[in-house]
C-alpha cells in the first residue's frame, strides 16, 4: 500500500494537466493556436506519467479515475474545441445568418470527448488496447491541424463547410466500435509488435517534413493503420 505522501502524487500530476488544459482553453479563445497546441502537448506529458505513476506507486482511487476523465475532457476535448471554435469564427467573417452560428458546432468534439471518455472507463475490453479513437489522439490532430493549416484554412473560404463534415466524423471517431492498437510493447520483438513498429517507422518522416501539421498526419496515420490491422484479423 501507498504511504500517505506516495499515494497523492498520482493525483497531483492529474491536477497538473488539468492546470495545462486550462491555459490552452484560454490560448485558444485568444487565437494564440501555437500555444494553445504547446499546452495540449504539455496536458499530455503530464496525463501519460500520472497513470504511470499510479501503477508503479500502485497508487490506483475511485477519485483519480474521476479526476483523470474530467482533466482529460477538459485538456483533450475542450480545449481543441475552442481552437476549432476561434478558428471557424475567423474563417466565416463576416458572420453573417447560418455562419454565425456554424462556429459552434466545434463543441461536438467536447461532447464527444467525454462520451469517449465515460465509455472507456466502463468498457472493460480496453485493457491493452483502444476501442474508438482515444481523446488524446483527436485532440493531436485537431490542435495540429489548427495550428499547423491556420494560414491555408483562412486562404480558402469555402474550407469552413469541410470542416463540419470532418468534425462529424472525429466525433463518431470517437464512440465507435472501431479497435485502434496501443503503443504497449510486451518486448521488442517485431513479430510481437509489427502494427507498433510499423506506425512509428513513418512517423519518423512525418515529424521531420510537416512541422506543427506533423501530428495531424500522424493521427490519420494512425487510424488508417488501425483500420487496416482491423480488417486483416
Amino acid at each position: 500500500m501507498p504511504n500517505s505522501i506516495t499515494r497523492h502524487i498520482p493525483n497531483s500530476v492529474t491536477c497538473l494537466n488539468l492546470f495545462s488544459g486550462c491555459i490552452a482553453c484560454v490560448m485558444a479563445f485568444e487565437a494564440r493556436y501555437e500555444w494553445a497546441f504547446f499546452f495540449i502537448i504539455l496536458s499530455a506529458v503530464f496525463d501519460f506519467f500520472d497513470g504511470m505513476l499510479a501503477r508503479l506507486l500502485h497508487a490506483y482511487s475511485n477519485i483519480g479515475k474521476d479526476l483523470d476523465s474530467l482533466a482529460d475532457d477538459v485538456s483533450f476535448g475542450v480545449a481543441p474545441s475552442v481552437m476549432v471554435f476561434s478558428l471557424l469564427r475567423e474563417m466565416c467573417q463576416p458572420a453573417t445568418g447560418v455562419l454565425a452560428w456554424l462556429p459552434y458546432v466545434a463543441f461536438l468534439i467536447a461532447v464527444f470527448s467525454a462520451l469517449r471518455l465515460a465509455k472507456f472507463n466502463n468498457d472493460s475490453r480496453q485493457t491493452t488496447s483502444f476501442i474508438g479513437l482515444p481523446v488524446p489522439a483527436n485532440a493531436l490532430f485537431w490542435a495540429s491541424l489548427v495550428t499547423g493549416g491556420h494560414d491555408f484554412l483562412l486562404a480558402h473560404l469555402y474550407l469552413p463547410v469541410c470542416l463540419v463534415p470532418l468534425i462529424c466524423l472525429f466525433s463518431w471517431l470517437l464512440v465507435s466500435e472501431i479497435p485502434m492498437f496501443s503503443l504497449k510493447f510486451k518486448s521488442l520483438r517485431w513479430k510481437d509488435n509489427k502494427v507498433s513498429f510499423t506506425f512509428l517507422l513513418v512517423c519518423i518522416p512525418l515529424l521531420a517534413l510537416l512541422g506543427a501539421c506533423s501530428f495531424a498526419a500522424i493521427i490519420v496515420w494512425y487510424i488508417i493503420l488501425s483500420l487496416v490491422a482491423w480488417k486483416k484479423a
